[in-house]
């Protein structure tokens, strides 16, 4: 017998992570967000190192919300998309202000889905959503667990329909997800919470 999915409660931001595959399955999930927009969605995903990203661009041309790239000590602010600029960690701090960094890699990648996940999950604790998309490594999986541990809500991509399963089941072996789900019910949950958070 399967255990009771616990019901959607109200959260504050949503921090997305994916590396290999990502930008497909990013174009599934974001798409046609409806208007207005209320939550801050904040995304990791591995670029190569010292190339310029175009990201913002490229999704500013697809959505109906506001894109930026992240900047240091900016604010996170509602009803946005923000994207960590290549070749920098990306951190949410305490006072809910973005911070940069160029410490080392961890675990091959900078960005670190995982360095910006712990981060969140000390800065907004269960009001929290945490989204893991395909991958190639397990960057994410603890940062998933922080934000499980902190109360938060927690989920990932089907491994079976991922273009690369690693990162998603990482996040399998590390903790229970509240939800694990194709892209487009994860399209469908996020539109849910952005209701919640408008009431």
């Amino acid at each position: 017998m399967k255990p009771a999915i616990a019901p959607l409660r109200r959260v504050d931001a949503v921090v997305i992570g994916t590396s290999a595959g990502g930008i497909d399955a990013l174009a599934t999930l974001l798409g046609g967000l409806p208007v207005p927009w209320h939550l801050p969605l904040v995304v990791v995903i591995h670029l190569p190192e010292r190339r310029e990203s175009r990201l913002a661009e490229v999704f500013r041309h697809r959505l109906s919300i506001p894109v930026h790239e992240a900047e240091d000590k900016a604010p996170v602010r509602g009803g946005a998309l923000y994207f960590a600029p290549p070749s920098y960690h990306l951190s949410i701090e305490r006072n809910r202000v973005f911070s940069l960094s160029c410490e080392p890699p961890v675990l091959w990648s900078r960005p670190s889905i995982d360095l910006l996940m712990n981060s969140a999950a000390d800065a907004y604790g269960p009001s929290l959503a945490g989204f893991l998309l395909t991958g190639a490594n397990p960057d994410g999986a603890e940062g998933m667990r922080r934000i499980h541990l902190a109360g938060g809500l927690t989920a990932v991509q089907d491994p079976a329909e991922a273009e690369v399963d690693t990162m998603p089941l990482a996040a399998l072996a590390s903790h229970a997800p509240d939800r694990v789900l194709p892209l487009r019910a994860l399209h469908t949950l996020l539109v849910e919470l952005n209701a919640l958070h408008a009431d």
